[in-house]
C-alpha cells in the first residue's frame, strides 16, 4: 500500500523549466556569460530537483502493470467499501429525529 510522502508539494510550487530557458536564451543574446553561466546553474538545480520529486513518487519503483494492478485493486476496495456504507445506511440506525 502506498504511503503518503511527509513533505506535501504545495499547488503554487511552479515546477516549470520555460522560464528559466528563456532567460538563458535572453542572456545570450546579450553576450553576458557570467549571466548565463547563473542562469544554466538554475536550471541545473530546477532540473536536479525536479529528478528528486520524481524518485521520491509513491510506486514510482513499480512497473506500470503493477501500477495498473494496484490501481485497480484500490478501486475494488473504494467500491466495496461505498457497498458497505450504502448497506449501513439502509438500517436505519444513522436516523435521527427531526426536532
Amino acid at each position: 500500500m502506498a504511503t503518503v510522502p511527509a513533505r506535501q508539494e504545495t499547488e503554487d510550487e511552479d515546477c516549470s523549466l520555460l522560464p528559466l530557458v528563456h532567460d538563458i536564451i535572453k542572456c545570450s543574446m546579450d553576450k553576458d556569460s557570467q549571466e548565463v553561466h547563473q542562469e544554466l546553474n538554475k536550471l541545473k538545480t530546477k532540473i536536479q530537483e525536479a529528478r528528486e520529486q520524481i524518485s521520491a513518487m509513491p510506486g514510482i519503483e513499480l512497473s506500470p502493470a503493477e501500477q495498473q494492478q494496484q490501481l485497480q485493486t484500490l478501486r475494488e476496495q473504494v467500491r466495496t467499501k461505498n457497498q458497505l456504507l450504502q448497506k449501513y445506511k439502509g438500517l436505519c440506525m444513522f436516523d435521527i429525529p427531526k426536532a
